[in-house]
């Protein structure tokens, strides 16, 4: 018979996946794919669980302790992202479920958008773009869509892992003073190699002009920035958020920008994904993104590529080499 396996294995994934990666799996396993873009739904999910050995999943898909219960025959739920927090970890791990997901293949990606959405925001990227578009440019004028000035101002990095570092490396190019806070200080090593100073988070919003959040969702860190943050911030600061939604409360962000307590912010997740929060929408001073921090190309091929790495070490009784960090036999 073809592949490794006696009987092939059901190996579903609940959404797009590159042809790259579906080809590395589909000899060693039956393949059952999504790919219609419309993500399933909570039955359809436990009627994955029920059938597979490994499911393929997305952070959209919440995978709870009713579907975990249906995987009877199931060893492995691989995340395609950096995150896992729309995975009841533990109690999978209590089942003898391996979860896993893609660290260390997307940050200098996220970092790059990071980066636009800084500029985009300080410089009114996008409703400048849109004036253009709708024929309304009648040529220069002095006061048209005057924005900040990047280059010598201080950025503040909130979580300086893997994504805030490379972020951080960015700012040398621009000469910006660098501030960071973090759960726990990077050696002198790193903050030399940066220039960043470890700042509580408190100083942290009221000496920058540039605030960029990149924090995990922990209990520790839910709803971290909220409206007593936001009061802190300098009035013509900007806030960019690429981390994880709960982080920050949109509602107070929301408030925060249409008193002009702040000056811009720049999303790419929120609170309550993909829903908006009211008012959202209304604000000329916020750039909405569709979570596009690892939308590259060969980004996310060489997600796809480890997930199915994942996945074939778990249908052959292999560890998986990368199982998340909270995950415990």
């Amino acid at each position: 018979m073809k592949g490794r396996f006696r009987v092939k294995p059901i190996v579903t994934v609940t959404n797009m996946f590159p042809e790259a990666a579906l080809e590395k799996l589909d000899s060693h396993c039956e393949l059952r794919t999504n790919q219609t873009e419309n993500s399933p739904t909570p039955d359809n999910l436990k009627k994955y669980a029920s059938e597979s050995a490994a499911i393929i999943t997305y952070l959209s898909d919440k995978i709870d302790r009713d579907i975990i219960d249906c995987g009877e025959n199931l060893k492995i739920i691989a995340n395609y992202g950096a995150g896992f927090n729309n995975i009841d970890v533990a109690y999978a791990a209590n089942k003898g479920i391996w979860v896993t997901n893609t660290p260390g293949v997307l940050h200098e990606t996220t970092a790059d958008l990071t980066w636009a959405m800084i500029l985009g925001a300080a410089r009114c990227i996008v409703p400048s773009d849109r004036f253009t578009r709708e024929n309304r440019f009648k040529g220069w004028q002095a006061k048209m869509f005057l924005g900040a000035d990047v280059y010598g101002k201080t950025l503040g990095v909130i979580g300086c892992g893997e994504i805030g570092s490379a972020v951080a490396r960015r700012a040398a190019g621009f000469n910006m003073k660098i501030l960071y806070c973090n759960r726990n200080r990077m050696p002198l090593e790193k903050e030399r190699e940066l220039n960043a100073i470890y700042t509580p988070l408190e100083e942290l919003l009221q000496k920058s002009d540039f605030v960029t959040v990149h924090a995990p969702l922990t209990e520790q860190t839910q709803y971290m920035i909220g409206k007593d943050q936001f009061l802190l911030m300098k009035p013509t600061a900007y806030f960019i958020h690429t981390a994880r939604g709960k982080v920050v409360n949109d509602k107070a962000l929301v408030e925060a920008l249409k008193e002009g307590r702040i000056a811009g912010a720049a999303l790419d997740v929120y609170e309550n994904e993909p829903a908006l929060t009211e008012g959202m929408t209304e604000l000329e001073n916020l750039m909405l993104l569709p979570h596009i921090g690892s939308a590259s190309h060969e980004t996310r091929d060489t997600m796809a590529d480890l997930v199915a790495d994942n996945v074939l070490d778990a249908l052959e009784g292999k560890t998986p080499r990368c199982l998340v960090p909270s995950w415990q036999k």
